[in-house]
């Protein structure tokens, strides 16, 4: 890989449970060098937010944690990190898709769409210590080659969308390259530039869309993010509210 750090120390897995599940496990025991990749050919039990399963097809898809060392990042700005690998597999998949005729967007707070499907998705999940995140494990899913989907998940693949054959391993070698000249971005303290290029990409932003909040469905504007991460949404009073995650569900 022609990164400096991001990636130079891959473990490849021909299946594992959940790829962020051996990075922590493994940390425990191993001082991991920063930007250590954990790849799986399979992954069994991937997990996604609010508890939710990703289920991937064998040899399909890209699922891969990196380790990361954001010991400069401050506990209340960890939202930065689930940014910098957004703006990543954004990048990534613009590259590899005609941005021209695919409409590749960011949801928040952990999706890359394509066309109004999931194609990609994040879950990071970090190691606090005295209040600053000593090691974060920054897990990406792509789908990859995986011909179909259960019918109850909005979801797509590079292969559906084009109809070709595409290497995995090309895919995280990308991954890691993008993540890395965002992740350095990050360190140098360039956050406006991150915030600003993360909501030119916002899926549903100045729009009026369907959220579940409390078993309720409203009709929202979506206005952006809070600083920390929290979803800003509006109402027909011009009220503005912050939510977290598990406070409100996009109904696609």
């Amino acid at each position: 890989m022609e990164t400096l750090f991001i990636g130079t120390n891959l473990i490849f897995l021909p299946e594992v449970n959940s790829t962020n599940s051996y990075a922590i496990e493994l940390l425990k025991n191993v001082n991991l060098p920063e930007g250590t990749v954990i790849h799986a050919a399979n992954q069994t039990a991937g997990r996604g937010q609010r508890g939710n399963v990703w289920n991937t097809l064998p040899d399909s898809n890209l699922t891969a944690s990196v380790v990361l060392n954001p010991v400069f990042l401050e506990l209340k700005k960890q939202f930065f990190l689930y940014q910098i690998a957004a703006l990543a597999c954004y990048d990534v998949m613009a590259e590899l898709l005609n941005s021209s005729q695919y409409d590749i967007k960011i949801k928040w707070p952990n999706d890359i769409m394509v066309n109004e499907k999931k194609i990609a998705g994040i879950l990071i999940e970090n190691i606090v210590m005295n209040s600053s995140i000593s090691r974060s494990i920054i897990g990406i899913g792509i789908n990859v080659r995986q011909g179909e989907f259960d019918g109850k998940i909005n979801a797509t693949s590079l292969q559906i969308l084009t109809g070709k054959e595409f290497a995995v391993t090309n895919i995280l070698s990308s991954i890691c390259s993008a993540l890395e000249k965002y992740y350095l971005l990050l360190k140098n303290g360039s956050t406006e530039i991150i915030s600003e290029k993360y909501l030119s990409h916002f899926f549903g932003l100045n729009k009026w869309v369907d959220f579940e909040i409390n078993n309720v469905i409203h009709s929202l504007l979506v206005k952006g993010i809070s600083p920390k991460g929290l979803l800003l949404l509006g109402n027909k009073e011009s009220q503005q509210t912050e939510y977290d995650v598990k406070e409100v569900k996009w109904l696609l």
